[in-house]
């Protein structure tokens, strides 16, 4: 397999660094077929505080990946997010430029270019730019504009802009593990695309990715992204609660979260036990599984409750039509649910990945960037898969007795 014959993505997290690789079909769709990860060193809160120990991890992500796959990765897609990414209302218009006034994939693409041309301070940069609509000869609510008959052209999109530090930032770790970056997607609004259903979308919902070290809040309201937001907790604070509590190292409590941890203590039990080995002592304690949902319900219902305020101070509703979609790692806790809903109220729900053989949410973005980047059209069908399904569409076309033709012809 060559490397144009698949799309790899990185997740660059605070406490794991996930690398995805997806095989290109002939017909443009993608397949899972491996995965690497790695402890993330280097990263603080969603950002690099260290670019070496960062290198080192990303390297040892991607070789993982390499070694389950059998290929050399070259090549990657990175996802981004953070506080400082942030939303902009922009609007770009041109005239149509074919003679019969079809609009074409070049005219999106220069209205697209056009809604681009915005005052920028020179410390941001562009991420990413979604069209809301698109305006044909002032018809508006166009979803898809190609093939229409029009003079004018005009495009709504927001404009999703981030710190160009952070973001060359990011991009010189990967380089400096010896790979190229095919191009920068904004995280939360891949997972969006995976997560959300049309009809979430247009009530307006919240998509809420907990990971290790920070919570990233996606909101939409009628169908389009209304807020982005970043809160730095994450189910690092869940570990350090745990590690104070039962007085042991931070690996030994994450260990102890990831096996015996229960979100709620009415779901929790005495009969489940284990035993911890305590900072400064040789004795191990004894510890049950109520005891340790003692230390977690709290602190997940603080987490919830903060996410629930971010929500109410970026001036939208705290319980919105569509509900509470959860991703992220944090997700995997035990009967984390039940803790939610009290929170965030009945409209909850855990978004996992389906039908690729990987269930955990922790892998949600990775996966979620593969999707988005074939919903947009950047995945690329290899030359040599297309050559390929085109011997195997003609050998199917050639029947037995065109084949006996074809041989009579050669000696007649």
């Amino acid at each position: 397999m060559s490397s144009e014959d698949y799309i790899v993505t990185i997740d660059v997290g605070t406490s794991q660094i996930r690398v995805i690789v997806a095989e290109i079909n002939s017909d443009g769709t993608t397949q899972i077929i491996g995965i690497g990860t790695a402890a993330s060193q280097g990263m603080k809160k969603g950002s690099i505080v260290n670019i070496d120990h960062a290198v080192q991890s990303i390297r040892k992500a991607v070789e993982h990946a390499e070694r389950m796959v059998g290929i050399e990765i070259s090549e990657v897609y990175v996802g981004i997010s953070g506080n400082h990414v942030s939303l902009q209302q922009s609007h770009g218009v041109v005239a149509v430029s074919s003679e019969d006034r079809e609009i074409g994939l070049q005219d999106i693409e220069r209205v697209m270019q056009a809604a681009k041309v915005i005052a920028l301070p020179p410390e941001r940069m562009i991420i990413e730019v979604i069209p809301k609509q698109f305006i044909v000869d002032g018809l508006k609510d166009i979803r898809d504009p190609k093939g229409m008959i029009g003079v004018r052209l005009e495009v709504d999109a927001t404009i999703i802009t981030g710190a160009k530090t952070m973001v060359q930032n990011l991009i010189r770790c990967v380089e400096k593990a010896s790979l190229q970056v095919a191009g920068i997607v904004f995280l939360p609004l891949a997972i969006s695309e995976l997560c959300l259903s049309d009809d979430e979308k247009n009530l307006g919902c919240v998509l809420v990715d907990m990971g290790g070290g920070t919570t990233s809040l996606t909101i939409y309201q009628q169908g389009h992204l209304a807020g982005a937001a970043m809160i730095p907790i994450g189910g690092e604070y869940i570990t350090n609660d745990i590690a104070f509590g039962l007085r042991t190292q931070s690996d030994v409590a994450e260990q102890i979260k990831v096996k015996y941890g229960c979100a709620s203590r009415e779901h929790a039990t005495k009969n489940e036990t284990f035993t911890v080995r305590m900072i400064g002592n040789s004795k191990e304690m004894t510890v049950t599984q109520l005891e340790l949902a003692q230390i977690i319900e709290p602190r997940v219902t603080e987490m919830f409750q903060l996410i629930k305020e971010q929500v109410k101070t970026m001036g939208f509703l705290e319980e919105p039509p569509g509900g509470y979609v959860l991703t992220g790692g944090v997700m995997s806790t035990s009967h984390i649910i039940q803790v939610a809903q009290k929170q965030l109220g009945s409209a909850v729900r855990i978004a996992t990945p389906e039908n690729i053989g990987i269930k955990d949410p922790a892998y949600m973005g990775g996966i979620s960037m593969i999707h988005y980047l074939q919903k947009m059209g950047r995945i690329q069908v290899p030359d040599s898969k297309m050559e390929e399904e085109a011997r195997a569409k003609k050998a199917r076309n050639f029947s037995p007795l065109k084949r006996v033709k074809t041989w009579l012809s050669e000696f007649i």
